[in-house]
């Protein structure tokens, strides 16, 4: 039996959201471009949840493929998938679910190079990035800063999601984590870590420390926390771009723990310049350091 093709309808399509948005909120937000570097754990799941939301632009950033070690986590992580590139299956999925956007590629991943193209016309930034991908991300919130794109971070720690604003005119990203030119990957990665989650509620349940290893860039994840993760970011695009409800700038630091069913919400004073974070730093590099030797 054939089934019958159906017309995409945007006001049909997103109005089961009609209640929490008004009719005109979704015509509003199908005007707008976000930016997304980074189409993996949580690039993946934010896009898919911003494309349900009714954003009607993107601009994407990656240069991977998937493998099978993406499968815990990975949106578009499939066996149909493996060798695929991760922008061009990002990219199908998302105009399956609205054939109407407009999509701008960039398949080499963010570099310097293309920064201003990719975010040429954009209204937010929602980082994507690999926890490693340390100079991509760097060039990524300094345009931001610098073209005064409001622009978030997600971490999945754990079974949770931990959340950094960056707004036009707070703390920038460089000025909370205290990232330097002459820092290397470890100290670039410690002061992340520290900086994304200063209250380490994961700790008591994470079963085995020596999988997070800054120097060969792997860590632990679970797939909880990168759908956690698409929903705050997806919830934080809402109230930036429709400039209604309550958005925390960076130093405020907010951390959902599934794994406790906890919130854990605190100012950082001073970011990583905090005393209290810069002993928590101290103390990672010495572990790395020691686990060096």
């Amino acid at each position: 039996m054939e089934t019958e093709r159906v017309q995409f309808d945007p006001q049909i399509a997103f109005s089961r959201s009609v209640g929490f948005l008004t009719r005109d909120e979704i015509k509003f937000l199908q005007g707008k471009t976000v930016a997304i570097a980074g189409l993996g754990g949580v690039g993946g799941s934010h896009l898919l949840t911003l494309t349900r939301l009714g954003i009607g632009g993107f601009h994407l950033a990656d240069f991977d493929t998937f493998a099978l070690d993406n499968f815990n986590r990975q949106a578009g992580a499939k066996m149909s998938t493996i060798g695929r590139s991760k922008l061009e299956v990002a990219c199908e999925m998302a105009l399956d679910i609205n054939p109407t956007l407009r999509i701008e590629t960039f398949s080499s991943g963010l570099t310097d190079q293309n920064a201003s193209e990719f975010f040429r016309g954009v209204d937010l930034y929602i980082d994507g990035l690999d926890f490693f991908a340390f100079k991509a991300r760097s060039t990524a919130f300094k345009a931001c800063e610098k073209l005064r794109i409001p622009a978030l971070t997600v971490g999945p720690i754990g079974c949770g999601a931990a959340l950094l604003n960056f707004l036009p005119g707070e703390m920038s990203f460089h000025d909370y984590f205290q990232w330097k030119d002459r820092d290397s990957d470890v100290e670039l990665g410690v002061k992340f870590y520290v900086g994304l989650t200063p209250t380490f509620p994961h700790r008591k349940y994470l079963v085995d420390p020596s999988t997070l290893n800054i120097d060969e860039k792997i860590g632990p994840s679970t797939p909880m926390g990168c759908e956690l993760c698409a929903g705050v970011a997806g919830t934080e695009a809402l109230k930036i771009l429709l400039k209604r409800g309550e958005v925390k700038s960076a130093p405020h630091s907010i951390h959902f723990d599934a794994f406790h069913n906890r919130m854990f919400s605190r100012y950082v004073w001073r970011g990583n310049r905090n005393p209290m974070q810069k002993l928590k730093i101290n103390m990672g590099l010495k572990h790395f350091a020691k686990k060096q030797t």
